[in-house]
């Protein structure tokens, strides 16, 4: 228990901001294991907008600092490789 009222006022924002992360950071990876799944149907229209998705929940994730800004741009060109790949080769 915190001695201090700052001290416990830290820790209440501590745990309300443990919870927005964990939320944000789970629905982010939800989102990249159907995308993963989804971009090896090949379909054109299908992994665009997979690639899409993925990119805007990337980014959301890390403009509020869940994820780091590189992090994000390496997840992004990793699915946009992958999304290639599948449609040049069916």
């Amino acid at each position: 228990m915190a001695n201090h009222p700052s001290a416990a006022r830290r820790n209440r924002q501590r745990i309300t901001r443990t919870q927005r992360n964990r939320a944000v950071k789970s629905e982010t990876r939800s989102v990249l294991k159907k995308a993963r799944a989804q971009v090896t149907t090949g379909d054109k229209e299908v992994v665009a907008a997979v690639v899409k998705t993925v990119s805007s929940a990337v980014d959301r994730a890390a403009s509020k600092g869940v994820i780091h800004k590189k992090a994000a741009a390496r997840i992004k060109s990793r699915i946009a490789r992958r999304a290639y790949k599948a449609t040049k080769s069916a």
